[in-house]
């Protein structure tokens, strides 16, 4: 054997041991020129070995069906895992589907928290009406169902869950005091919802109303003069890089979907928690008014169990380190878990398929807290 073969070899067998040593990467994020800088799970403080470990979490629930897994830090894409399973388009089966960083999934209920994100923009244009004035001034057909109680309803009222009307969407569909299928099987939503009876002064109560979102929706179609995916896709949707997006009409009237049916693919809708953290900007670009996104994730009323509300965002907290660590979250049925947590600089995107199982609430909050929480150094 030569002295150059025997050299060759040796540089061969230590870059081996190199690589062995080498602590195994999980979910490198894919390089699509779609605005995302990318960068390594060590150049921003995330323990790799860590984020390893979602696998052998998920498998510890044999019906885990788990879809995607998107990790952004200071501003730079580090992880994105995608997996195989049941899914829906709006509640059309589609069977099995293997995800992608280019496949899009339904959003559901982190719907509202992008509506509520267009609500800034077109406040900020001047096209939507102030926050303190009434509801029913911007429905002027519904006029026959003003009451007194109803026109102290305020679009302040309707971002933060607290119109005061009797709202129930946690009963069985099949149930008739299901107000939100009543409202997606109404012929006139709109009218179904402003003639709810009102059961609280506006403002004082906290109760989860898809009726609102669509109200917000609806009057940002009547202020802007555009549909809500034309606004949509104008004025949030092309300005952060994703224009791979389906917002469906939904319901019986084909006038719904503020409430939930946004699709986006995983990758793109972490942009939209990137932009609470950036005071609304996306790569240099301003694309909520200064100071919106501060407004939205401000603590406005008790929402569910120990979580706070803002406009249109969840907030609560985890424990980490011995300590609180406040987040802000947009929710959506099945699992769909959008987790933002400024102390960290730190976006999370999950998307699953557990549209009518308790796992939707147990398996994402799982991978959030004791996954990717504990991935994050000090």
């Amino acid at each position: 054997m030569t002295r150059s073969l025997m050299l060759l070899l040796a540089l061969v067998a230590f870059g081996r041991a190199v690589s062995a040593d080498e602590p195994k990467v999980c979910g490198a994020p894919a390089a699509l020129k779609d605005g995302w800088a990318l960068a390594t799970q060590a150049e921003v403080g995330l323990d790799a070995a860590k984020l390893c470990e979602l696998d052998s979490f998920i498998a510890q629930w044999p019906e885990a069906n788990i879809h995607a897994v998107v990790v952004v830090r200071n501003g730079k894409l580090v992880m994105e895992r995608y997996f195989t399973g049941e899914d829906e388009r709006w509640g059309d089966k589609l069977g099995r589907v293997t995800y992608g960083p280019q496949v899009k999934h339904d959003l559901r209920s982190i719907s509202k928290s992008a509506t509520s994100l267009l609500v800034g923009i077109a406040l900020g244009e001047g096209k939507f009406p102030a926050l303190d004035s009434p509801v029913l001034d911007a429905f002027p057909d519904y006029a026959d169902l003003r009451t007194p109680e109803k026109a102290r309803i305020t679009f302040g009222n309707l971002l933060t869950m607290s119109s005061g009307l009797a709202w129930n969407e946690s009963l069985p569909w099949n149930n008739p005091r299901n107000t939100e299928a009543g409202m997606i099987l109404a012929a006139d939503p709109f009218r179904f919802i402003l003639s709810q009876p009102a059961a609280y002064p506006p403002g004082a109560v906290y109760a989860y109303s898809g009726g609102g979102t669509s109200l917000l929706g609806e009057t940002l179609i009547r202020s802007t003069g555009r549909s809500l995916r034309d606004y949509a896709r104008e004025k949030l949707f092309l300005p952060i890089d994703a224009p791979d997006f389906e917002w469906l009409d939904a319901g019986v009237s084909g006038k719904l979907g503020a409430f939930g049916s946004l699709r986006m693919r995983p990758r793109d809708a972490t942009k939209l928690g990137r932009l609470l953290l950036t005071d609304g900007i996306w790569n240099g670009r301003q694309v909520l008014p200064a100071g919106w996104a501060a407004q939205s994730v401000k603590p406005r009323i008790n929402g569910e169990g120990l979580f706070f509300y803002g406009y249109q965002w969840w907030l609560g907290r985890s424990f980490r380190n011995g300590a609180e660590l406040d987040w802000v979250a947009g929710v959506g049925l099945g699992g769909q878990r959008l987790y933002v947590v400024p102390a960290l600089d730190l976006v999370v995107m999950i998307t699953a398929g557990h549209y009518t199982q308790a796992l939707q609430g147990v398996i994402p909050a799982g991978i959030f807290s004791r996954i990717v929480l504990p991935a994050v150094k000090d």
